[in-house]
């Protein structure tokens, strides 16, 4: 999302005040530091950063520093009292108001803070969004409504409020029209997407999809993150039904622990969670199950561990995301007494990434020798003589061309080496 989020900001501030980016801090008039909380020690991150920012008004009286993002809509005040340096606080929800924040800032001397959650404002107020390549970003739906005892989300974007269906595909239709291919709808619990003002069942992010894959253009559909608890029937028949959208899936388990999960307040079990994903390989044998783990939760047994390296065996999880827990604050889990040594919890995530990495290996090494249809996304980063695609299972793939004029198509490209993080590839004819 903040990625999302970044994109849009610089979209308002080419459009409101010409802003151009500029690759180094020491250049900008402007500089705006978007921020995440999900994991614990992000604040002190902020304010390392924002000092080593300090310096710069002094050389650059004109200069203006805002921070946005879920850390500045945790912290609020706290942001300007700790580094009065800085200019406007502004929250995910907000930031169409960037603009007139800065223009505020640019004529007096008193911060600007506006961390409020208004619904879908910020989408109505945001300008066509710019492309830079055939893949593109749309948001919606923002906050959560689950308040796993973890998490801080929806302490931080509020509660769930999603876009129209109409709204959301003249904006698809929009990027398509400009050479977009492949679409990823985004939320922070993206298939509890419902259309609000829609009277008729079946508007939710099933029936999206559906309405997507019919739109000129598109091609291949992603989306993330989901929630185990609304991962319902309409969803695994959408992935029978549509071949736009992809054989990949993030569906994030957190725990192989039913105990664990009951603390979390995540609303699933795990026999729920494997019929998901054993119904939705009846309909695409090939689906590639990513997914999100939290180790050393409080309370966490070495039995509730071992459970989720059973979990692991049995999925087969392509490449995942696995963090030591954070606490984070006005989360129910910060009152859950914390028994597990630190180098317990560094033992158990080193296990458990070893073992994600050398399935994720696997299946990259089972896919040396085949035909994959990978969309060409651009020029690889480390060689201009090498142009990269991406898989239908999410994988970079790098192959010797120069020829720029294939960026935004569909090609069969054999794979030839599979690497730790991507793969090697050549055109198949």
């Amino acid at each position: 999302m903040n990625e999302y989020d970044s994109g849009r900001m610089k979209d308002l501030l080419s459009e409101s005040h010409s802003f151009q980016e500029v690759n180094a801090a020491e250049k900008a008039d402007l500089i705006i530091l978007n921020t995440c909380s999900i994991r614990e020690k992000a604040q002190e991150k902020v304010f390392h950063q924002l000092g080593r920012w300090k310096g710069l008004k002094k050389k650059n009286p004109l200069l203006k520093i805002g921070v946005g993002g879920c850390v500045a809509s945790q912290e609020g005040e706290k942001i300007i009292d700790r580094a009065s340096y800085v200019d406007f606080v502004f929250g995910p929800q907000t930031i169409h108001r960037v603009p007139s924040m800065y223009e505020s800032v640019a004529f007096q001397k008193k911060a600007e803070i506006d961390i409020s959650f208004p619904k879908t404002e910020k989408f109505n107020e945001l300008p066509s969004p710019s492309t830079t390549g055939p893949s593109a970003f749309v948001s919606i739906m923002e906050g959560c409504n689950k308040y796993c005892s973890f998490c801080v989300v929806p302490h931080t974007r509020g509660n769930e409020v999603s876009r129209t269906v109409d709204e959301i595909t003249k904006e698809v239709k929009g990027l398509a029209s400009k050479g977009v291919r492949e679409i990823i709808f985004l939320g922070q619990n993206v298939n509890a997407y419902r259309d609000s003002k829609q009277k008729t069942k079946g508007l939710g992010l099933a029936n999206l999809i559906r309405k997507t894959s019919r739109i000129d253009g598109i091609d291949r559909i992603r989306f993330t993150t989901s929630h185990p608890f609304e991962f319902g029937k309409d969803l695994i028949e959408v992935y029978r039904d549509i071949p736009e959208l992809v054989s990949h899936l993030h569906l994030p388990v957190q725990s192989g622990s039913d105990e664990i999960l009951k603390k979390m307040r995540r609303r699933h079990n795990i026999y729920e969670y494997l019929e998901s994903i054993y119904q939705l390989k009846e309909v695409r044998p090939e689906i590639s199950i990513s997914s999100d783990f939290i180790v050393g939760f409080p309370g966490e047994t070495l039995n509730d561990f071992n459970q989720t390296m059973d979990l692991v065996d049995k999925v087969s999880f392509d490449e995942s995301y696995s963090f030591i827990y954070s606490p984070r604050p006005n989360t129910s889990a910060v009152h859950i007494r914390d028994n597990i040594p630190i180098e317990e919890k560094k033992r158990r995530l080193e296990i458990l990434q070893n073992s994600l990495k050398r399935t994720a290996l696997d299946i990259s090494r089972k896919m040396v020798g085949r035909k994959e249809a990978c969309l060409v996304m651009g020029v690889s980063k480390k060689d201009p003589g090498e142009l990269q695609a991406r898989t239908e299972n999410n994988r970079v793939v790098n192959f010797d061309s120069s020829l720029q004029s294939l960026i935004g198509q569909f090609l069969d490209i054999e794979i030839i080496e599979a690497r730790p993080n991507s793969l090697r590839g050549t055109l198949a004819f």
